[in-house]
């Protein structure tokens, strides 16, 4: 069997997939990045493969994508991250109009066709506002496991909003907030619609009248139905969430390691 791996380095994790000949996911693996990132790309690979049951001759190409793409060693290429969400998307939900991405450190709305080409984007990589890294801060100031707070919003009644998305100012609202004696699920639905209010903006930055528009939702912050439920309610949409929506960056990577292996090889 032909594999082809793709893997996706991140601020905060690691994320690779392995597809076979015909582009069906074989194996995938997401591992913590830490503070050495070369260890974390050769865990994912190790991971991989053992999960595969190959070895590492059965690879036949590499793409990586994610801030730390140019550490993959023996690589076919480094794709960047836009590219590859859109067309690993593109491949799980093929009507997909517009793509959300939230990772560990930026913010992402992609405009997207039906070959999974990306035909405009706005990015928000100036600040973590809304990012895992944003709501890993919002998890330690409410002394909570950061998987905790998809459902800790479920039930507010009041319309809170915070007034800072810096995430300095936002942790010490938050500490504040505790203070005065604030319900945690109030405080939680509140940082919700802080993140989807700029999600929002960013979004129709790029789509204007949403209309008809189909939209998805990928990055390790859609495992939070709290801030899935929050955006489409603010963008009045429904968004389609893959089962494992931190690996779509690495899908796509994987995707184009073996287009460009067949193209490559004149298959």
């Amino acid at each position: 069997m032909h594999a082809f791996l793709g893997i996706d380095i991140g601020s905060l994790s690691c994320d690779g997939v392995l597809i076979d000949d015909h582009g069906n996911l074989v194996a995938s693996a997401v591992v913590p990045t830490g503070a050495r990132n070369l260890e974390a790309i050769e865990r994912v690979r190790r991971e991989i493969l053992q999960t595969a049951g190959l070895t590492a001759t059965a690879v036949q190409a590499t793409v990586s994508t994610g801030y730390g793409r140019e550490r993959v060693e023996g690589r076919l290429a480094a794709v960047t991250e836009i590219t590859c969400h859109a067309r690993g998307m593109q491949t799980l939900f093929p009507q997909t109009d517009i793509l959300i991405d939230i990772g560990g450190q930026d913010s992402k709305a992609i405009r997207i066709d039906r070959q999974g080409g990306v035909m405009d984007f706005a990015m928000n990589d100036k600040c973590a506002a809304g990012t895992g890294r944003f709501l890993e801060a919002m998890a330690r100031a409410l002394q909570v496991d950061i998987t905790e707070l998809g459902d800790l919003g479920r039930g507010a009644r009041e319309n809170l909003t915070l007034s800072s998305m810096c995430t300095v100012f936002a942790e010490s609202e938050v500490v504040s907030l505790i203070a005065d004696g604030t319900a945690t699920r109030e405080i939680v639905a509140g940082l919700n619609r802080a993140i989807a209010s700029r999600i929002a903006a960013l979004v129709r930055r790029i789509g204007g009248d949403l209309g008809a528009f189909n939209l998805a939702m990928s990055g390790g912050v859609a495992r939070n139905g709290g801030v899935v439920r929050a955006i489409s309610e603010v963008l009045g949409r429904p968004l389609a969430v893959p089962e494992d929506p931190d690996t779509v960056g690495a899908f796509g990577a994987a995707l184009i390691a073996r287009q460009r292996w067949l193209k490559a090889a004149g298959a």
